[in-house]
């Protein structure tokens, strides 16, 4: 059997926003019983750049690119921005008025480089990987040893 689809499963978390935030995520390759889990949190950040993060993050993890992707997140912000082409617009008036342009910048460097589905889950509605995915995200957000979201607390923060 030929393992050629690989899942992500992906979900953001703050505790207030902005606030102390987190990311969570599972990479599942189809037809293998092996999942890996991934997940951080940072000080200072929102609910949306942690939903974009754990997208990002989980794309930076794979070390092919010749896997067909899907990535199942309940980012209404994420999955639309992408779906929809807003991300590719934003990117061709150089990210005016938007927020979040270092992870967007981040992101379309992965973006090319993979074939990608992307399917919008509801949140907190019993979808098992998309449940697990916010415990991560939470557990980061709440960590001790959390990371700086340097763009953020130095940059977009003094714009809002």
């Amino acid at each position: 059997m030929k393992f050629n689809k690989i899942h992500l499963y992906t979900d953001g978390s703050s505790l207030g926003n902005p606030g102390p935030g987190g990311y969570g995520a599972i990479i599942e390759w189809v037809g293998k019983s092996y999942k890996k889990e991934i997940s951080e949190g940072y000080r200072m950040t929102t609910n949306n750049r942690m939903e974009l993060m754990a997208i990002i993050v989980a794309l930076e993890s794979l070390k092919t690119n010749k896997h067909e992707i899907s990535i199942y997140s309940d980012s209404k912000y994420v999955i639309d921005s992408i779906t929809k082409g807003w991300v590719f617009g934003w990117e061709k008036k150089n990210f005016k008025g938007k927020k979040n342009i270092d992870l967007w910048k981040r992101y379309l460097l992965l973006h090319h480089k993979f074939k990608i589905h992307y399917n919008w889950v509801k949140g907190h509605n019993g979808h098992p990987e998309n449940e697990r995915c916010d415990v991560l995200a939470v557990q980061g957000a709440e960590s001790k040893n959390q990371l700086v979201d340097t763009y953020f607390e130095e940059v977009q923060s003094k714009e809002d």
